[in-house]
């Protein structure tokens, strides 16, 4: 990274809810130079605005999670995106088409025409939730890869329990070694 020149920028989207902010909190808590241990869940608020989050990748990137609520405004920050992580709440099914609306809205945007996606199914920890499959079916995942611009991987995360953030980190180091 040259002098002066700021570190890439991840956007962190996602409908209300669907756990973002515990998402970012674990990444950055895995992502130390002393990763700590999990433990409990620390209680999170619903994002109002945007949450900046420094990650040693080692490089350091900057998360900028943007509240689910902000949907309306979100591309006014595509422009400054390397990639982009979309959250999903795979507990929750009244919430899966809305999210199935929101992601082809944002993979549509020309700003991000080529940058990788990675796509969160998360809250896999609950009773409730829908597996890959079942929601890679609800979404119609292979519809929308194969119509995509860009490149798009699928992980299944538990914020909560830290299930498939090891992979989300490696996804995004793996992201890094594109030209930003």
């Amino acid at each position: 990274m040259a002098a002066g020149r700021s570190p890439p920028t991840f956007l962190l989207l996602g409908a209300a809810g669907g756990g973002k902010s515990l998402l970012l909190r674990r990444l950055r808590q895995l992502s130390a130079e002393e990763p700590a241990e999990l433990g409990e869940p620390p209680a999170t608020l619903p994002t109002v605005g945007t949450n900046l989050t420094d990650l040693r990748l080692p490089r350091r990137v900057t998360v900028r999670e943007l509240g689910g609520c902000m949907g309306p405004i979100w591309p006014s920050y595509y422009s400054e995106c390397s990639a982009l992580l979309f959250v999903v709440d795979a507990s929750n099914p009244t919430q899966v088409s809305s999210s199935c609306v929101q992601l082809l809205s944002v993979l549509s945007a020309a700003p991000l025409a080529s940058v990788p996606v990675l796509v969160l199914f998360n809250k896999i920890d609950l009773p409730c939730y829908m597996s890959l499959v079942e929601m890679k079916s609800l979404f119609r995942m292979q519809d929308i890869v194969s119509c995509a611009t860009q490149p798009i991987t699928m992980l299944e995360t538990s914020a909560r329990d830290g299930t498939g953030l090891a992979d989300v980190l490696q996804w995004l180091r793996t992201a890094l070694k594109d030209p930003c």
